[in-house]
């Protein structure tokens, strides 16, 4: 019976333990991205931007919407300025084909500032672009 006891004890406590090491990296910036909500957007000076800080449902790093009122970052990709305020259906197969390059020549890292950019500078991405891109963040968020 005493052995019992011990045991019981010792796994209760070894749970308890576990379950308040689990609690304590759930808040590390390095944790579960889980808590916040979307509108809920912290000041970008605030991280590095070397990794997410948790506290959103999305991370700002991929997240294609947040950080807007940014300045407009540029990767190499200034020729598609031209296309400013065209509609999405609106591009021939070359225009389609010089977006999905400059997609597909990005880093990982780079992808959603991207997508922020273009946006940014009121740059409509043809539908086909916009899909690829849709599922190149997913897969990314998938990874982590």
């Amino acid at each position: 019976m005493t052995l019992a006891a011990i045991l019981l004890a010792l796994l209760t406590g070894g749970g308890l333990l576990l379950y308040l090491l689990d609690r304590l990296h759930y808040w590390k910036p390095d944790g579960p991205d889980t808590a916040g909500s979307q509108e809920d957007l912290s000041d970008p000076a605030d991280t590095d931007g070397s990794e997410c800080c948790g506290m959103h449902i999305t991370c700002e790093k991929d997240s294609l919407v947040a950080g807007m009122d940014r300045d407009i970052l540029y990767y190499d990709d200034e020729e598609l300025d031209a296309f400013k305020g065209r509609p999405a259906g609106g591009y021939t197969a070359d225009e389609i084909e010089m977006f999905r390059e400059v997609l597909l020549t990005l880093r990982p890292d780079e992808i959603a500032g991207w997508a922020r950019s273009v946006t940014t500078r009121g740059i409509t991405l043809p539908g086909e672009v916009r899909e690829e891109l849709l599922m190149i963040v997913a897969e990314a968020r998938d990874k982590r």
